[in-house]
């Protein structure tokens, strides 16, 4: 099924834009009778020569070593990783060939950041706001029910990028037992205090995850060694889904259900 989703997202202009661009330089400078037009006759007219060869095997490079730091595990998140770095290597092969053609390519590549940004979710929501109170009031009113908890800030660039996927990982995953929240620390910094994250303008700690089983912390993102230094973690879907085990922790949470309303009625019987 996410395999289809992946083949569907494709058709959108954000991905054949960039898919273009891409491999723009690669097409037009191997592929004739293009290059016979584009590019001076020489030895290399219609292949790459050495110095773009080495380029664009460093990019293959670039790109895999990338996704796998960033967990990427999924053909689009392949897909995002790679384009900046193909598009900046093909950029950068234009200008080698021609500064005209360079230039245009330039033009072009910033008006696809303009006209066609990367698409975000703006489906539904299944998240509950917390406030200074209520969020341990609500860990304590039924410890069966498992919590994943975002701790973000409104002006912290990084908290406002990962706020749509956090709502449809809500969307996706929530459960009578496996609920989502959101605690705004630039409100309550109380909780900022109380959960140890740095709500400073210079924090690496924004936005931080917190995944609550039996009303205590179980795990979080980004996490602290025990040096108590701040591991590095990059907020996308894919890694939020592996380094929190969201598929495990939903599986075990739909296998054990809340069985209270069931229990009321059969004493009511």
């Amino acid at each position: 099924m996410a395999f289809l989703h992946d083949i569907k997202e494709l058709v959108r202009p954000y991905y054949l834009v960039n898919c273009i661009l891409s491999i723009s330089f690669l097409v037009l400078k191997t592929v004739s009778p293009l290059c016979m037009y584009l590019f001076p006759v020489g030895e290399s007219q219609c292949e790459l020569d050495m110095k773009q060869s080495e380029i664009m095997f460093f990019l293959l490079f670039v790109i895999v070593m990338r996704a796998r730091k960033t967990g990427s595990v999924t053909m689009l998140a392949y897909l995002s990783t790679g384009f900046m770095y193909c598009k900046v290597a093909s950029l950068i092969l234009w200008f080698n060939a021609d500064p005209r053609y360079g230039l245009v390519f330039l033009v072009l590549f910033v008006l696809q950041a303009i006209l066609f940004p990367e698409p975000s979710y703006t489906g539904p929501e299944k998240v509950v706001y917390f406030n200074a109170t209520s969020l341990e009031e609500e860990l304590n009113r039924n410890k069966k029910v498992v919590w994943i908890v975002t701790f973000y800030t409104v002006w912290s660039p990084s908290c406002v990028n990962f706020a749509s996927t956090f709502s449809k990982l809500s969307a996706e995953y929530t459960l009578d037992n496996l609920k989502f929240g959101k605690v705004d620390v630039g409100r309550f910094p109380e909780l900022a205090k109380k959960y140890y994250i740095n709500d400073t303008s210079f924090s690496r700690q924004l936005p931080t995850i917190i995944v609550f089983k039996n009303g205590e912390e179980y795990d979080r993102r980004p996490a602290i060694d025990s040096k108590g230094q701040l591991q590095k973690f990059i907020f996308n879907e894919d890694n939020v889904k592996v380094q929190l085990d969201f598929n495990n922790i939903y599986n075990d949470c739909k296998k054990n259900p809340i069985k209270e309303k069931k229990e009321k009625r059969v004493k009511s019987e």
